[in-house]
């Protein structure tokens, strides 16, 4: 979970808990004006419970479900057995549908359905434990019975907007997947090429010159060692046949790709190594790509940024790339619209063994930094 995701649920929770204590509040003072204080003390404290495991169901939704159930149905009976006001009261009432809510939302459909159907039993189990009042009881019985209604409608609404992100994310890894095994076979394919052309001119001199023969065989050894390395990081990925491969970017297009930038966004600054540098095929193509991911966003979710910086660097073991604006810290970031070509990016760099960050810069700002291996130590 990333930063940005912890503080929104610290924030859910506090607001969440905020709620509760209003409640809670609200309705200690309703009935310390019509029944006397002391009749709130075991529904309060009931109330009190229940709304602390809603709190804290994210540790465990099954259970402090089922917790918050049985404290529930006790109250509901010691409300019938002692003649005090029905129960489940509005505070209570409330954190049951939270956790309602929250198993149907998390939880396996099975267990989902059962927790549901708990609590539901919980509104009817007051409803037969009620005894013949004014139209007080029924106001609270019918609230209880809104606010499960509302609890599942609210958690099948969130499941069904949580299911369709995660297919689309997996969607997004699975095409980047298929795209990275296309240009990995033809690198493979082409180092194969190059061996069996070394081979045949080895077996052609090999009578007249064997020293020749000899460095051709090492020519096949260099391109078959780069093959296996590619091949290994094609291994469980598939490949679809019937689409044609895409040609790969090369270093030298990150000029034009920010040079095209430049006339559509915000300012451009490139940092790179010098054009002659090159590096294996697959790195090459996925740096391009996350300078355009990278800058794609800028141009959809930070138009108030005023420059951006692409710096490419290498190391003897790898290669490192950083875009990073200066938008303010308000700039609203989607989490899912602007990031979906985030995953596919995540997705690529992991294959090659590599790692991805993306997030808010100290300050101002956001920041895209990807590492990428070089496996043999040197550019080619």
């Amino acid at each position: 979970m990333s930063v940005r995701d912890r503080l929104a649920e610290v924030a859910a929770t506090a607001g969440l808990a905020v709620a509760f204590l209003v409640a809670i509040v609200l309705q200690a003072v309703a009935i310390a004006q019509t029944w006397g204080a002391r009749y709130w003390l075991a529904g309060g404290a009931a109330a009190v419970a229940v709304c602390g495991l809603a709190l804290l169901r994210h540790r465990q939704r099954t259970w402090t479900a089922v917790a918050g159930f049985t404290i529930a149905g006790l109250a509901v009976v010691v409300a019938r057995v002692f003649h005090l006001p029905t129960e489940p009261g509005p505070a209570m009432a409330l954190a049951l549908a939270v956790l309602v809510g929250s198993a149907v939302r998390v939880l396996p459909p099975a267990s989902a359905v059962v927790l549901a159907a708990a609590g539901l039993a919980v509104v009817g189990a007051a409803c037969l434990a009620v005894r013949a009042q004014p139209s007080g009881p029924s106001a609270v019985l019918g609230m209880n019975l809104m606010a499960w209604l509302g609890a599942v409608t609210v958690g099948l609404a969130l499941r069904w907007q949580d299911d369709r992100a995660a297919a689309a994310a997996e969607k997004v890894r699975r095409d980047e997947r298929l795209e990275l095994a296309r240009e990995l076979h033809d690198v493979v394919a082409h180092h194969i090429t190059g061996m069996l052309v070394q081979a045949q001119a080895a077996r052609l001199v090999a009578r007249r010159n064997p020293g020749q023969a000899v460095e051709s065989l090492a020519g096949i050894e260099a391109a078959g060692t780069e093959a296996l390395r590619a091949m290994r990081r094609v291994v469980g990925l598939l490949r679809d046949t019937e689409d044609a491969p895409p040609a790969s970017a090369g270093p030298e297009q990150l000029s034009v790709l920010v040079e095209r930038f430049n006339r559509q966004g915000p300012s451009v600054r490139l940092l790179a190594p010098d054009e002659s540098v090159t590096w294996p095929p697959e790195v090459t193509s996925t740096v391009y790509r996350i300078v355009r991911e990278a800058l794609t966003n800028v141009a959809r979710h930070a138009r108030d940024a005023h420059g951006v910086i692409v710096s490419v660097d290498q190391t003897p073991s790898a290669v490192t790339v950083e875009v990073t604006d200066d938008a303010p810290s308000a700039t609203p970031r989607p989490a899912h619209r602007g990031g979906y070509g985030l995953v596919g990016m995540r997705e690529r760099v992991e294959t090659l063994g590599g790692t991805l960050l993306a997030g808010p810069r100290p300050g101002r700002g956001w920041s895209v930094l990807a590492t990428l291996p070089i496996h043999d130590g040197q550019p080619r």
